[in-house]
């Protein structure tokens, strides 16, 4: 495996610090949380940490409106603990990569401070600035995502500004080649730190059509959609300008060597590959979600992975990604425990990275926030359609303890209930818990070239089991998986031996026990001869 990067051979693990551990029980997890945390990360066997927004900001939406790109938040430390951080992980041979959130800055932003200050001043093209509509109102119809106007009016200098976002996230404008040095810079000043790669949020949004025309109306908008998709983003997201801005981020990194640069785009896979860039010059990851929207069944799944095999432009790496810090969690969306494994082996076994989000490895649920605790501005702005990130971002649950070992204070979002298989502390004490799963399948890939970094090959595909193949030189194994609630028996299986199950089943089975699979296995097994 030595001839591939360790993004492509490894495991990546997102951190929300808000959410992960508290060291002063000030209830919000922060830096020295993680750093207790260090060896359980390395435990589970992680290759790389990425950790969500940690910058100053007035939080308006927890981090990602940044009014300091070089510096920590007081709310989590300081940079001597990231630097302290930085070398423990490293000292673990586990690598750190941060969110980089180049759309738009917060509202305190000193450089916003200086572009709202007159339309004379030299940042007044920093930021998207227009005049308003022969009625006064906003210069076009586009909408924020979180609800509302794309518009707020700015008096004291007579035009709008735009904002993605909310208005305390306004748009940078990255037609301007100021604006790109700086952000460029602001990635070089963490790459002379040490670290060793960037997620890039909200990447398709970089860029908005200059000539400001409406967005046309979404014929497919039905009631209980987000409001925002009442539009199609024609002239908002995914502007064939984004893949220069990529490509120039590309370029920085490639000055420091062994860095990696993921992309966050919800886009449709062919319009996903576009994020590659030409030549592979843009990101090395585009991230791909459509695991996490997809009809769960063999057929959808194994149409998906064709699907996006085939797509891919030629050297392009692909990975795969379950859940987030904004999406309902995989136990919740897929109904169980026992789904939620098959997702595991399934997702830590396709060819390409896998990112495993923090909780997902013991089976947390969607925590339960009451309305007076909400905290997400974008169920506050658009309540009542379920839009609210809050319950997929609830602690971590660490024991059986106070406020599951997360904090000694009030913690800043309610603790869910324990997750079916218990806590960290809990699981790590039984050999058939989800997170002893996940281990398991994280050192499996760590021994195994044919899954970490083999080829794919469909093998079979039925109305409720989806098997195929990994395979590196001579060695062949094959993943199994039966999306029913009945037992299924598949011939293909037959002497097929069992490395590695969800199920109850032992590992090395007798072979002919392969081709039967429980309801909602998964297992790995080397290929018949």
């Amino acid at each position: 495996m030595a001839d591939h990067a360790w993004w492509q051979r490894g495991v990546i693990y997102q951190v929300y610090p808000r959410s992960f551990q508290d060291s002063n029980a000030d209830g919000i997890g922060d830096l020295r949380g993680i750093l207790r945390r260090v060896d359980y990360l390395e435990w589970l066997g992680v290759t790389g940490v990425w950790i969500s927004p940690i910058y100053p900001s007035p939080m308006a939406d927890f981090g990602y409106d940044v009014c300091n790109y070089t510096a920590i938040d007081p709310l989590f430390g300081s940079l001597e603990d990231f630097d302290e951080l930085l070398r423990e992980l490293h000292g673990r041979d586990i690598k750190v990569i941060l969110d980089f959130v180049p759309n738009h800055t917060s509202l305190r932003h000193p450089w916003f401070e200086a572009s709202r200050s007159s339309r004379t001043n030299a940042r007044r093209h920093w930021y998207i600035w227009r005049d308003p509509a022969p009625d006064g109102g906003p210069p076009t119809n586009w909408q924020s995502e979180f609800g509302g106007p794309a518009w707020t009016f700015d008096a004291p200098t007579g035009q709008y500004y735009y904002h993605a976002y909310l208005p305390e996230q306004p748009d940078l404008n990255w037609r301007s080649p100021e604006v790109r040095a700086a952000m460029y810079n602001v990635l070089r000043f963490w790459l002379k730190r040490g670290v060793d790669g960037f997620r890039v949020d909200a990447i398709h949004m970089l860029i908005e059509d200059e000539s400001f025309l409406d967005n046309p109306p979404n014929p497919a908008w039905q009631p209980g959609q987000s409001p925002a998709r009442r539009l199609l983003r024609t002239y908002t997201a995914d502007l064939a300008e984004t893949h220069v801005c990529v490509a120039g981020m590309r370029r920085v990194l490639d000055e420091y060597p062994d860095r990696v640069l993921i992309g966050e785009a919800y886009l449709p896979i062919p319009r996903l590959m576009l994020y590659y860039g030409e030549s592979l010059s843009g990101f090395q990851l585009p991230f791909n979600f459509h695991l996490i929207g997809c009809r769960w069944n063999a057929p959808t799944i194994a149409s998906l992975v064709r699907e996006y095999e085939l797509a891919l432009p030629d050297g392009g790496w692909p990975n795969w990604v379950l859940g987030n810090h904004d999406k309902s969690r995989v136990v919740t969306r897929l109904g169980g425990i026992p789904q939620a494994k098959l997702a595991a082996l399934l997702l830590l076994s396709l060819r390409g990275t896998p990112t495993i989000y923090n909780g997902e490895e013991i089976g947390m649920a969607d925590g339960e926030v009451p309305a007076d605790r909400v905290q997400d501005p974008w169920e506050r702005n658009v309540p009542g359609l379920g839009l609210g990130r809050d319950p997929c971002r609830t602690p971590m649950l660490w024991d059986e303890g106070a406020n599951a070992g997360f904090t000694d204070g009030t913690p800043w979002l309610p603790i869910n209930p324990p997750a079916a298989g218990g806590s960290v502390a809990a699981q790590q004490a039984d050999d058939r818990s989800m997170l002893s799963l996940y281990r398991r399948l994280i050192r499996l890939r760590r021994q195994e070239p044919a899954i970490a970094v083999g080829d794919y090959r469909e093998v079979a595909v039925t109305e409720d089991v989806f098997v195929f193949e990994r395979s590196f030189g001579a060695r062949r194994l094959w993943v199994a998986l039966n999306f029913s609630a009945s037992f299924q028996h598949l011939a293909t299986l037959a002497g097929a031996v069992v490395l590695l199950s969800t199920g109850a089943r032992s590992s090395h089975s007798s072979p002919q026990d392969a081709a039967r699979l429980e309801p909602y296995e998964g297992l790995i097994a080397e290929a018949p001869l």
